[in-house]
């Protein structure tokens, strides 16, 4: 890994990955077997920051809204969200739930060779993902779901199960995360630069005498402000590839001239291509929690337990922990450590937004709205999740851990007064409906934007352009899994393993 600002002015690699997250550090590891590759990262090293790398500091970086944080905060009518900025990707700030996706993102991604989508998952699982130590609470609070109809208990699998389960975790037994970063040790450092603070302003593209644009190129500037330029060597078959996350590849793609020609237009950015469907179909699965407090202590935890419901409905946890990153007395006169948190976020989504560039800034935020429940089915789904977790929260095997004389009102109306977003609240509730509204957050597994079959074709290849794909959570049509990463991980990997194979073969079949 090298600083931005040690490198050269100009340089030239088969393949040039930009965004070094879950996708893109698997993909540029893969390809770095046998060709040169940069992997480009607008982020810094997620190695020596205990914010990052210990479980008891999960979520302080949300706080922090320094340039180098590792977490960039956004805000999508009233709901807080943050995207990820440090190699590793989402990898470094999430709450570590490590569970695959079901079939059905397979084949929605295209993704048909059913040996290579297990070996890939296999190639993460070995160097990242642990199995956890469940203990009292989370145990109480999976027994909990099995009573509550969320059935059958699938003790722990990776796999995407109905009924109730314990899942991997990023976070080893000394509670130390292991990132996306740490796969690069599968790398051949001959093939392989790795650049850090590099932020990607523009994609190149020759058109001059070509029927269709062909990238051949990006500009990026350092940490000083200096521009670099990073070139493909020239060979048939060297490609740009776009592994940046859900906002900013529909975002470099726009300021790179690859866009709704309204929006390039409004920025004075040349077209090199109108296309319509950058930026559309944004999602965000939408998350909601319930605080139940307790009257003995909850051993501090984060998500390792979940129900997958038969309606669409996933519920996690999180117990002991101040999981809404609030002030203390905020939670008026209980406490993070005596309660925990049900977390219920629903499948698909239905409902989708759009993304529109602000200004050509690439560090900036694009502007983008995803419409949380504007499908009456995305809020029918939360509402059975809410009343599931509400007769969890009542049943025999969690009564432990919850004041007997507390009513499900008292819980809903305690929830109402958190601070979880910027929307307005009543004081009380009234329906669920309401409560599924009025309290939503983002669980931080948005996608789209650069959607496969629209932007980008079944090989990941943007329509209308040679030498350029997309191949990260932009392309994705429906939230993988419970937890996405897995899924993202493995499309990288997968991706990496395909194009390497195809370019070997042609390189061989050339040759004879």
């Amino acid at each position: 890994m090298h600083e931005a600002t040690k490198a050269p002015k100009i340089s030239f690699y088969d393949y040039i990955v930009i965004g070094g997250g879950a996708a893109g550090i698997p993909l540029a590891t893969t390809l770095s077997a046998n060709y040169s590759v940069l992997l480009i990262e607008r982020g810094g090293s997620p190695y020596g920051n205990p914010n990052i790398t210990s479980v008891f500091n999960f979520g302080s970086y949300f706080l922090d809204d320094s340039p180098n944080s590792p977490s960039q905060k956004f805000i999508s009518e009233g709901v807080i969200n943050s995207r990820a900025r440090v190699l590793g990707g989402g990898t470094c700030i999430n709450a570590g739930f490590y569970s695959r996706g079901e079939q059905k993102f397979n084949k929605e991604a295209r993704l048909l060779d059913e040996k290579l989508v297990h070996e890939s998952y296999e190639w993460t699982e070995k160097v990242m993902v642990f199995k956890p130590v469940v203990q009292k609470w989370q145990s109480a609070l999976r027994a909990a779901l099995v009573e509550s109809g969320v059935t059958p208990d699938n003790g722990f699998t990776y796999d995407h199960v109905i009924g109730t389960k314990v899942s991997g975790t990023l976070f080893d037994e000394n509670g130390t995360r292991h990132t996306a970063a740490d796969l690069l040790q599968y790398a051949n450092p001959k093939g392989l630069s790795v650049l850090l603070h590099a932020t990607v302003e523009k994609i190149l593209f020759k058109t001059k005498g070509r029927s269709r644009p062909l990238a051949y190129g990006v500009v990026f500037e350092d940490s000083l402000g200096n521009k670099h330029k990073a070139y493909l060597k020239g060979g048939q078959k060297d490609e740009i590839i776009l592994s940046a996350g859900a906002l900013a590849s529909p975002q470099l793609l726009m300021l790179s001239g690859i866009g709704p020609k309204e929006q390039l237009n409004a920025h004075k950015i040349k077209v090199m291509l109108h296309q319509p469907f950058v930026g559309k179909g944004m999602a965000d699965n939408p998350m909601n929690s319930i605080f139940v407090p307790s009257p003995i202590t909850v051993e501090p935890s984060i998500v390792q337990v979940v129900g997958i419901t038969r309606f669409g409905s996933y519920i996690e946890e999180s117990g002991g922990f101040n999981f809404n990153f609030a002030h203390l007395s905020t939670y008026h006169e209980f406490s993070p450590q005596m309660g925990g948190f049900f977390i219920e976020k629903i499948n698909g989504p239905i409902s989708k937004g759009e993304l529109k560039i602000e200004n050509l800034n690439p560090s900036d935020n694009p502007s983008v709205t995803f419409n949380y429940f504007k499908e009456p089915k995305d809020l029918q789904k939360c509402v059975y999740g809410i009343k599931t977790i509400l007769k969890a929260a009542q049943s025999k095997a969690f009564s432990n851990y919850k004041y007997a004389n507390m009513t499900v009102k008292d819980i809903l109306d305690l929830n109402l007064k958190f601070p979880v977003n910027l929307r307005v609240h009543a004081n009380t509730s009234s329906s669920l409906e309401q409560y599924c509204k009025e309290t939503v957050r983002s669980m931080w597994h948005y996608h789209g934007g650069c959607r496969i079959g629209k932007v980008v074709d079944n090989e990941y290849k943007v329509f209308g352009v040679d030498a350029l794909r997309v191949i990260d959570g932009s392309t994705i049509l429906n939230s993988p899994g419970t937890n996405p990463q897995a899924s993202v991980l493995m499309l990288g990997r997968y991706m990496g393993v395909t194009i390497l194979g195809q370019r070997l073969s042609s390189d061989h079949h050339n040759k004879n």
